[in-house]
């Protein structure tokens, strides 16, 4: 008996020895395909240091200020491959900043990113960049983020262009998953290990959720790459941003009514992500100073096919309160 307890033991052993050695190579492989993509796809725009966050950022064009706030899981890029940067360049200076850990900016662990925090960050980075009054242009996430910067800086943004946005807090199968990634060093364990491995074979499908009923274009695979999207510290702030997602749209939701600028809402009437009647329908009703556009056909990624809409809104949007 004492040598089947022995044997067992060894076995046990054995077992934990071999999952802790896996662990170690998946956790050495997954740091070196990050590396490695951030080696092939360097930096194109600049940095800016704000309260000791470094932020990355691209500044385009000449005119009034427009400050573009991607969604989440993508990072800034995703306004150029929608052509949205490049069409707003036309006629104003548009700011696209990489929200905090996405893309190239950093994302410290002093803080918790709520949507709030950094709508304040990004307000003090667009006014040190030069953006004294601005229109704030939200896709998704970023949406809260543009809100949120609506009410803490009022004197800053004088109008919201708001692209397929969640403000109502609803039952949502993807939180639960997002806020155990949250969960420090856990979610960190899981990344480096075999969630590393679940984010690569989710990630196709949920892109092509994202622009489905249209399929994915080229140019969000050239401008986005793949395994920029699965670095480690671009996976902990979509689950972070995830996991704050609900229970900031429960804290926005009795300030809505304190906000005073212009607001224009475009959703796609054929979102898988977020249901754009129950969601920017809703808003619009809440906020009478509002317009809403619910367009025919479209997905969660509206704005790859809405820019000049959403040019019309930026340069327009002023009047609307008077309406």
């Amino acid at each position: 008996m004492n040598a089947t307890l022995q044997n067992q033991r060894s076995s046990g052993w054995a077992t934990v020895a071999a999952v802790a050695l896996a662990s170690a190579v998946t956790a050495a492989w997954v740091s070196r395909q990050a590396r490695k993509a951030e080696e092939r796809h360097p930096a194109p725009g600049h940095f800016i240091h704000i309260e000791g966050v470094r932020l990355h950022y691209r500044l385009q064009g000449e005119g009034p200020g427009v400050l573009l706030l991607h969604g989440n899981m993508v990072h800034g890029a995703d306004f150029e491959a929608s052509g949205l940067l490049e069409r707003l360049s036309r006629t104003h200076k548009v700011l696209v900043i990489d929200r905090p850990g996405f893309g190239y900016s950093d994302r410290p662990r002093d803080r918790s990113w709520t949507p709030a925090e950094q709508a304040r960050l990004l307000c003090r980075a667009a006014v040190a960049l030069g953006l004294g009054r601005f229109a704030v242009v939200g896709h998704s996430l970023g949406t809260q983020v543009a809100l949120a910067m609506a009410l803490g800086d009022p004197a800053h943004v004088d109008r919201l262009v708001l692209v397929s946005g969640y403000y109502f807090p609803s039952v949502r199968l993807d939180a639960p998953l997002a806020a155990f990634g949250a969960i420090p060093w856990l979610g960190d364990a899981m990344r480096y290990s075999v969630g590393s491995l679940t984010s690569r074979l989710l990630l196709g499908p949920a892109v092509e959720a994202m622009f489905s009923p249209q399929g994915v274009p080229a140019a969000f695979d050239q401008a986005l790459p793949r395994d920029m999207l699965l670095r480690p510290l671009q996976q902990r702030a979509t689950s972070e941003d995830g996991a704050h997602m609900v229970a900031q749209a429960r804290a926005l939701r009795g300030r809505l009514g304190a906000v005073k600028v212009p607001v224009i809402l475009i959703a796609g009437d054929q979102d898988k992500v977020v249901n754009g009647s129950r969601q920017s329908g809703r808003l619009h009703h809440v906020l009478p100073h509002s317009k809403y556009h619910l367009l025919r056909g479209l997905g969660h990624m509206a704005h790859y096919h809405a820019q000049d809409l959403i040019a019309e809104a930026v340069a327009g949007a002023e009047d609307l309160a008077h309406r």
